[in-house]
This record gives C-alpha cells, sequence and structure tokens, in this order.
C-alpha cells in the first residue's frame, strides 16, 4: 500500500505540471490564434487596398473617356478572386459606373461613400477606394468581400483544443514516470529520519543521488547527523561556498556586462538596418513615382499615336463618303493607300500594347524549342529590308552557320525585328545595321544588332528599358508607342535569356541578348511622302478673292487630308510648313489668312510657335487653329487659354473643320 506522503507528492507534483502545461498550452494557442487572425486581417485588407487601387488605376481611362464597357471588363477580371462579393465603380458624382457580382450573390450598395478606407461588416470586408489621376477625382471603388475570420476562429479553436488535450496528456505520462526520479530520494531521508529519531543511531547517512534540491536536502540532513569534530569541516565548508559564491557573483557581473555591450551593438546593427531600410523605401517611392508619371504620359502619348492615324483613316474616309465633293478614281486610290497606311500602322501600335498586357498578366503562352538562326536572319532580312533601302540604311548579316537557340520561334523573330527596326529607324542616313551570332559561354549563344546611329548617354541608357519611355522621342518624327524595347526585354527573359546594351553617343550601339544553346515593324514617313510640301518662302501674287492657308505639320498622311479638303474651295490656297520653325518663317513672309498648327512638330513645338507669332506685329492678328491628337479635357482648355482661334482634335471632322476656318475667314475680312 503507498503511503499517504507519497500520495500526497504524487498528487502535488502531477497537478503542478499538468496545470503548468495547460496554462502554456492554452496562453500560447491563444497568442497564436490572435497573431495568425489579426495578421490574416491586415494582409487580406492590404490585399484588397491593392486589388482596389489596381481596379481604380485601370478603370481611370474608361471613367474619363465614359467607356463602362473597359470598367465591367476590368471588374469581371474580379471572378478569379472568389472571395469578392460584389465590385461597383462609381463616377465622380457618386453614380453606379459599373457593377460585378459574384455568382449566387446580389449587389448591395453602401448608404455612404468613404474615401479610402476598410470597414468589417460582420462577416464581410468593405473596401472604398478613390480614383485620382492627375489630382483630378474621377470616382470611387467599392469591394465586398466575405473575410471568413469566424471560420477561420472556429478552426483554430478546434485545433488548439486538440493540441491541448495532447499537451496534457503527453504532460501526464511524463510525470507519472517521472515524478519517482523526485519522490524516491524524499521517502528515502524521511525513513532514515523515522530510524534515527527510534534508535538514536547517528551513524546512518542518508545516500545522494542527485545534485538537484533534493540532493542538498540530503547534505543537510547528514551535516545535522554528524559530530562536533566535524563541525570544522563543516564551517571551512562553508567558507569555500561563501567564496564560490563570490566569484559566480562576479562571473555573473561580468556576464550581464557582456549582455548589454551585445546588446548595444545590436541596436547599433538595427538602427543601421532601419536606416538603410528607409533608404531603400525611399528609392522605392521614388521608382513607384517615376513608373506612375510614365504610365501617365503613357496615356497621353498613347491617345496621340492612335488618334494620328485615324484623323487620316477617318478624314479620308469622310471624303470618300461625301455625295457634295466628287472624287476621281484616281484620287479614290490615292485616299485608299493613306487608309490602308494608317490602319496597318495602328494595328502595329495595337498588337504591341496587347502583348506588352499579356506578358504583364503573365497569359502569354510561349512554346519553346529548337530554333535556326540562319533561318530566322533570313527571314527577318527579308522583312525588314525594303524599310532599310527605303533610309538609304545598309543591313549587314553575319551567317550564324548551324547555331541553334531554344526559344519561342514567332517571339524570337519579334525581338529580333524590333531591334532591327530601331537600329534602321533611328540610323543615320548612309548608315550601316551589323547582325551576328556567336557562342556565349558553353551553353548559351549570344545574338547582337550593330547601328552607327546617334548613340545613347549613360542617363538614356538607365531609363531604356523602362515601361512607356521613349528617352525624349515623344514629339520626334518617328512613330511608336515607346513599349518596344520592354515588350522585346520580356520577352527575351520569358524565354529564359537576358538583354543588354552599350552605346557610344556619335559612334552608335550594340544591342545584345543571349539565350540558351540547342543539341513588325512599321514603315517609316520618307522624303518621298512629303507630298504637296511647300517650302518656298517666295511670295505668290494670289487672284482677286483668294486666301492663303498656312498648314504647320510633319505627317504626310494628315497633310495630304487637308489639302484635298482646301483644294474643293476654290477662294483658298494652301501652304505647308514641316516645323515649328519654317512654319513662323513663312507666315511672317507670305502673311497667311489663317494658320493651321499641329502641337507635337521637331524642333519648335506648336504651343513655342503660337507664341513667336503672337510676339511678332506682322503675325500677331493672324487667327491660329490647333489640329492635334492632344485631346484630353485639359489639353483643349489649355490650348484655348494659351491663344489658338479654335481647337481641333484628331481623328478630324471635316465640318467642324470647314465652319472653324470660315469662322477664322470672317474674323480677319
Amino acid at each position: 500500500m503507498t503511503p499517504p506522503m507519497q500520495r500526497t507528492v504524487s498528487r502535488k507534483l502531477l497537478s503542478v505540471a499538468l496545470l503548468t502545461t495547460l496554462v502554456a498550452v492554452v496562453l500560447a494557442i491563444a497568442a497564436i490564434s490572435a497573431y495568425f487572425l489579426r495578421a490574416d486581417y491586415r494582409n487580406l485588407a492590404a490585399d484588397l487596398r491593392t486589388q482596389a487601387e489596381l481596379v481604380g488605376h485601370m478603370s481611370a481611362p474608361a471613367l474619363a473617356f465614359h467607356d463602362r464597357t473597359l470598367a465591367r471588363n476590368n471588374l469581371n477580371l474580379l471572378r478569379l478572386r472568389p472571395e469578392v462579393l460584389s465590385a461597383i465603380i462609381y463616377d465622380a458624382e457618386g453614380r453606379v459606373f459599373a457593377s460585378y457580382t459574384a455568382p449566387n450573390q446580389a449587389l448591395r450598395q453602401p448608404a455612404t461613400l468613404e474615401g479610402d478606407t476598410v470597414r468589417m461588416d460582420g462577416n464581410e470586408l468593405s473596401v472604398f477606394t478613390r480614383i485620382v489621376q492627375d489630382q483630378e477625382m474621377l470616382g470611387t471603388v467599392h469591394l465586398r468581400v466575405d473575410h471568413e475570420l469566424f471560420d477561420r476562429l472556429i478552426g483554430l479553436g478546434g485545433i488548439g483544443a486538440l493540441v491541448t488535450v495532447l499537451a496534457m496528456g503527453v504532460a501526464y505520462l511524463l510525470s507519472t514516470r517521472l515524478q519517482k526520479v523526485v519522490t524516491a530520494p524524499i521517502l528515502s531521508i524521511a525513513d532514515i529520519a523515522r530510524g534515527v529519531v527510534e534508535r538514536r543511531d547517528y551513524s546512518r547517512r542518508a545516500q545522494k543521488v542527485s545534485d538537484d534540491e533534493v540532493g542538498m536536502l540530503a547534505d543537510s540532513f547528514n551535516d545535522m547527523l554528524s559530530e562536533i569534530q566535524k563541525r570544522t569541516e563543516e564551517l571551512e565548508r562553508s567558507n569555500h561556498d561563501t567564496e564560490r559564491e563570490v566569484a559566480e557573483r562576479g562571473r555573473a557581473q561580468q556576464e550581464v556586462m557582456r549582455l548589454n555591450t551585445e546588446l548595444e551593438l545590436r541596436v547599433r546593427e538595427r538602427t543601421l538596418q532601419l536606416e538603410a531600410s528607409n533608404d531603400q523605401l525611399s528609392v522605392a517611392k521614388a521608382v513607384a513615382d517615376e513608373a506612375n508619371q510614365a504610365k501617365s504620359e503613357f496615356l497621353s502619348s498613347m491617345s496621340h499615336e492612335l488618334r494620328t492615324p485615324l484623323n487620316a483613316i477617318l478624314g479620308f474616309a469622310q471624303l470618300l463618303d461625301s455625295d457634295s465633293m466628287p472624287v476621281s478614281p484616281e484620287k479614290r486610290h490615292e485616299y485608299l493607300a493613306h487608309i490602308l497606311k494608317a490602319g496597318k500602322h495602328l494595328l502595329v501600335l495595337i498588337n504591341e500594347v496587347l502583348d506588352l498586357a499579356k506578358v504583364e498578366s503573365g497569359t502569354l503562352s510561349l512554346s519553346l524549342e529548337p530554333v535556326n538562326l540562319a533561318d530566322v536572319f533570313r527571314e527577318c532580312r527579308e522583312m525588314i529590308e525594303p524599310t532599310a533601302v527605303q533610309r538609304r540604311v545598309r543591313l549587314v548579316f553575319t551567317p550564324p552557320a548551324t547555331l541553334n537557340v531554344v526559344a519561342d520561334r514567332t517571339r524570337l523573330k519579334q525581338v529580333l525585328l524590333n531591334l532591327l527596326s530601331n537600329a534602321v529607324k533611328y540610323n543615320r542616313e548612309g548608315g550601316s545595321v551589323v547582325v551576328g551570332a556567336a557562342p556565349a559561354g558553353v551553353c548559351q549563344v549570344r545574338v547582337s544588332v550593330q547601328d552607327t546611329g546617334k548613340g545613347l548617354d549613360r542617363h538614356q541608357q538607365s531609363l531604356l528599358f523602362q515601361p512607356f519611355n521613349r528617352l525624349g522621342q515623344e514629339a520626334g518624327p518617328e512613330e511608336g508607342t515607346g513599349i518596344g524595347l520592354v515588350l522585346t526585354k520580356r520577352l527575351v527573359e520569358l524565354m529564359g535569356g537576358q538583354i543588354g546594351l552599350s552605346s557610344t553617343v556619335d559612334v552608335g550601339s550594340v544591342f545584345w541578348f543571349e539565350l540558351d544553346a540547342s543539341a513588325g515593324v512599321a514603315r517609316a514617313p520618307s522624303s518621298g511622302d512629303d507630298l504637296g510640301a511647300d517650302d518656298g518662302l517666295a511670295m505668290v501674287v494670289l487672284p482677286d478673292g483668294v486666301k492663303t492657308v498656312l498648314y504647320v505639320e510633319d505627317n504626310p498622311a494628315n497633310l495630304r487630308l487637308v489639302e484635298e479638303i482646301v483644294a474643293l474651295r476654290t477662294d483658298l490656297r494652301l501652304i505647308s510648313a514641316a516645323d515649328g520653325g519654317l512654319g513662323v518663317t513663312m507666315a511672317q513672309s507670305h502673311a497667311p489668312a489663317v494658320v493651321l498648327m499641329d502641337l507635337n512638330l521637331p524642333g519648335i513645338g506648336g504651343l513655342d510657335a503660337l507664341k513667336m507669332l503672337r510676339r511678332d506685329p506682322r503675325t500677331a492678328h493672324i487667327p491660329v487653329i490647333a489640329l492635334t491628337a492632344n485631346a484630353m479635357p485639359r489639353d483643349v482648355e489649355s490650348g484655348l487659354a494659351q491663344g489658338f482661334f479654335r481647337y481641333l482634335t484628331k481623328p478630324l471632322d471635316v465640318r467642324k473643320f470647314l465652319e472653324a476656318l470660315d469662322a477664322a475667314l470672317a474674323e480677319v475680312s
């Protein structure tokens, strides 16, 4: 039968072990559950804010152009997020512009619209994000999401209960087996004490089985049984223990000092790390601001680039469709040629934008296979050679022999054609382009495209592969979106390669890309396209009643369209200039009745030319009508505020153009 003392000690030890285990497990599970629930809520809120901001950025053009279809298409992408129950885009006045609801969900509108907030409503989260573009409030995005936090709390509670039961069971088993290690020495000392009391036998000694507190109890008990002659030894032992304690305290103080020193070092290191992190955050913010600015400039650039060919298409189409303006077969053929040329250019622009969108969204599929470079070189040369001949640029292709690479054949041709197009487009007249390929290392092949153009400085090279950046060429004579090289870089990386360049100003550039080894370029305008340009400065004697109209335009198709419209008027004579500087000079010498001015001109831009005309007494009275593809509302307001008589946007409406022209002529009569 187990003695009462043993039962009492055993129960106490078991109770202490189980209670300690229970408290520790419950606190740990509660802390972990609270941490994960809070982290889940923060992550979900941050993710939803990012999602709402992305929807807002994607829908800003739709709100600006009142394109509900584009807004709904953007919202329909949320079907990939099953936790999103509904989404609504409101315009600046708070009206519903577009909406999306998940299957089997009803569209619920909030009582009030809030700006940039996340609010919990029971089992749902409501996210409000304002849509702002160029500091203009365009609307608000509202997302309603099932956060499922309560379900996660129940799940964590179940897991915690199971872990608690298992921990208690393990603690119980370990305690029942290990308590004998503690209770046996104590019971042995108790038996010896009873024997000493009963038999007065001081020769007995308690056996010391461990060096813990129980062992110290046995030592103390044995000391009490020692005779007086051993008291001196006990005193010496006590002195020795005191010295050891002093030494241990000294070591403890040294350890505390060492720990304090380490703590100071760690604090200093963490401070330096935080400062470095803050610097990195500042750099990242600057990069993000530059990217947002580039995207805004891209929208403006795309508006201009898309409207320019649309102007030619719709303008010549209006001429072909008009019953009041007869068109000869030769003219009809010429108009159709301009429409086809502008349409092909528009298709190239749209394809580049769509390809970049597919790459960025991860939906572009590639078929990687062994591709012979000689075949690709031959096909690309056949496609780019007409443009090179037109621009008097010599092409030199170094045969790559039997080199093969692992790539998608179609995308590889697109990459090489993009590099060849830029090399030809930005080359000097009479220059050359050298294309070659050679092994790079053991398992790669490098393809290089070398030109003799103006070259790029270091700042331009650092901005070269940024999205939507044309390196200051936005107002230049070359057409493009500024995303060709960005798309090229993305395609090379998707094929497992890398791209780079080396360039010297006034010497030329070498673009190269490397791929693993394996066992549409739009035609740029030429001088022959400048139909009807009149750069002469000599005065011409006009018949009575005939007035001169000066058109400053660098795009041949747009110039040709206006020429055909003005040719139908017997009371007008059209002269033209290809840049702003020449336009100002011709206005001063010819004194036209009206000036038609494009804004994006090489050299002196349209706005600067307008200011020069207004400062000159000889031309200050001449009405100037803007004909431009910059069609944003703020562009129209700014142009009229700076002194344009009328501000007409491309694609050109022939009726409105003739009305504006008549109003300007009446102004100077």
